[in-house]
């Protein structure tokens, strides 16, 4: 029976975000309730798939009815479904962190944000290549506009840049999806990883060429260095509820490296097997190096936070890059938990801001923030869970990883490096809050044009905190429920590792054959 439910992650977005258009010119609190309600059904269902999929087999949905490989089809399985839950989830706090103000402040923000979600569930669910270029498209669009919502000089600045470097990805992306097609006749991913593995050797060369330059374009959209430099500025200018939905984003690129390395180029690809063992594990660490870094660097809350998203991809990308089935299951058990804690952090990082007219987020003395003991607590609860501290969520997932790649070569430096970026947020982080909490200015300190304003800064009400503080509860619920997350992931990990169960499931059993039997065996 057809699972009709596998699209509506897409179907509710569209219709909200074209609903809400249509009523542009209405009161925002209407766009707000409509945002609302589209997020918070697309959460209900997005939950019924993820148990789905943890309960049942691969499904897949093939649009028009068409046969695959022909028509396009979306593939629901642990990991696509826990990434649709995750994103909705998020969406849901990040647009009740923005409905307290932050949607004020530009036209057109809840229908942007619906049509981000449009694309970023596309993205996770497709079954198709070219249709993966299509959401990018919908995804990165949309992105456009919410980075530049509310205008600004900086906003402005880093948002350029970072349309100008999607752009140039965009047009790549065609040239690899090109070459694939040229070469292989489809565009279906699970038909191309069966092609791929039959592909004759004259053409290894050409098909390496298609599957890394693919690899430059999803290292961009997941800032692995050296393309990470446009995030710091494009997430730290922009509106905080924005820059903590682009925390899942990242993520999106992360998992299309997984998705495509290792079901089109799989250990079964043939001339195409293996293309990233060489490159993947040394760029993520890095990468991983540079986000640290960048954190010990940084003078500024947020711009610090934005660091922790790159340092946040470069460990995961790095477990990721050993290609081991226990290390990729690890990777994902630490996803939902660095996703929801850096997007915590910029929500946080918002709350400080407000309260400090003079400084904002940037790290100078100013006056003591309005509400000490409440933004504290958040802020305290925030660097201890992305530190990797116990007992909090973080801490375990680390472990975990760092237990699994053990018997990696590259094992040392992974060690170190986590580890040691690890301490270098602690005390980035430890240094913002004493600056923050405790280096405080007197009022009308003469001479240094701070710690003068007398505008009132605004006390928070439970609503207020509210998006922020359910964020962090996720932590120590992720370590609750950990015996049965980490037996999640291991299935999770089974699927991805394994290209022959997602092509059974979208093309026949009888087409995994190739994989399995490549010289005809029995």
């Amino acid at each position: 029976m057809i699972n009709h439910l596998i699209v509506s992650p897409l179907l509710l977005p569209l219709l909200m975000g074209t609903v809400i258009i249509l009523n542009a010119n209405q009161p925002v609190a209407r766009q707000r309730i409509l945002g609302l309600s589209s997020c918070l059904a697309v959460l209900v269902i997005t939950g019924i798939l993820l148990f789905q999929s943890a309960q049942g087999p691969i499904q897949t949905y093939v649009l028009g009815d068409w046969p695959t490989p022909f028509g396009i089809v979306m593939v629901l399985d642990r990991l696509s479904a826990m990434m649709l839950f995750i994103t909705a989830l998020l969406a849901l706090l990040c647009l009740a962190h923005a409905a307290r103000g932050t949607d004020r402040e530009g036209k057109n923000f809840h229908a942007l944000f619906q049509f981000q979600l449009l694309g970023i569930n596309g993205a996770f669910l497709t079954g198709d290549i070219f249709n993966l270029f299509v959401f990018f498209e919908i995804m990165l669009l949309s992105s456009y506009g919410l980075v530049l919502h509310g205008g600004g000089g900086l906003r402005t600045r880093a948002g350029m840049h970072y349309v100008i470097l999607n752009l140039v990805g965009s047009s790549i992306f065609l040239v690899g999806v090109g070459i694939l097609y040229a070469l292989l006749g489809t565009l279906n991913m699970a038909d191309l990883a069966v092609r791929m593995a039959a592909a004759p050797a004259e053409n290894a060369a050409l098909l390496q060429a298609a599957g890394l330059i693919l690899f430059a374009v999803f290292a961009l959209k997941a800032a692995l260095l050296p393309l990470c430099f446009w995030l710091p500025d494009a997430y730290g200018f922009t509106s905080a509820p924005v820059a903590a939905l682009f925390a899942v984003m990242t993520k999106v690129g992360v998992y299309v490296i997984l998705r495509v390395y290792c079901l089109i180029f799989s250990e079964f690809a043939g001339v195409g097997a293996g293309l990233l063992s060489a490159w993947l594990l040394p760029a993520a660490l890095i990468t991983l190096a540079a986000g640290a870094a960048g954190v010990a660097g940084s003078r500024d809350l947020r711009r610090i936070t934005a660091y922790l998203v790159i340092v946040s991809v470069g460990t995961l990308l790095a477990v990721i890059g050993t290609f081991q089935r226990e290390a990729i299951a690890a990777a994902i058990v630490y996803l939902p938990h660095t996703t929801f804690m850096t997007a915590a952090m910029f929500l946080v990082a918002d709350l400080i801001r407000r309260q400090r007219p003079d400084a904002g987020s940037e790290l100078i003395p100013d006056r003591p923030v309005g509400q000490p003991t409440l933004l504290g607590l958040l802020f305290l609860t925030a660097a201890v869970a992305i530190g990797g501290l116990p007992p909090l969520s973080g801490f375990f997932a680390k472990v975990m990883m760092l237990m699994t790649v053990q018997g990696n070569n590259a094992a040392p430096w992974i060690w170190a490096l986590v580890l040691g970026s690890g301490l270098l947020a602690l005390v980035a982080l430890g240094r913002a809050g004493i600056i923050i909490f405790w280096k405080l200015l007197p009022k009308d300190e003469p001479g240094t044009g701070r710690g003068t304003s007398h505008d009132p800064v605004p006390v928070y009400a439970p609503a207020d905190v509210f998006p922020a503080a359910v964020l962090l509860c996720i932590s120590p619920l992720l370590v609750i429920f950990g015996g049965g997350i980490t037996e999640f992931a291991f299935a999770a990990a089974d699927h991805v590792i394994n290209p022959v169960h997602y092509i059974e499931a979208v093309l026949g059993p009888d087409r995994s054959l190739p994989l399995l039997y490549p010289f005809g065996g029995e």
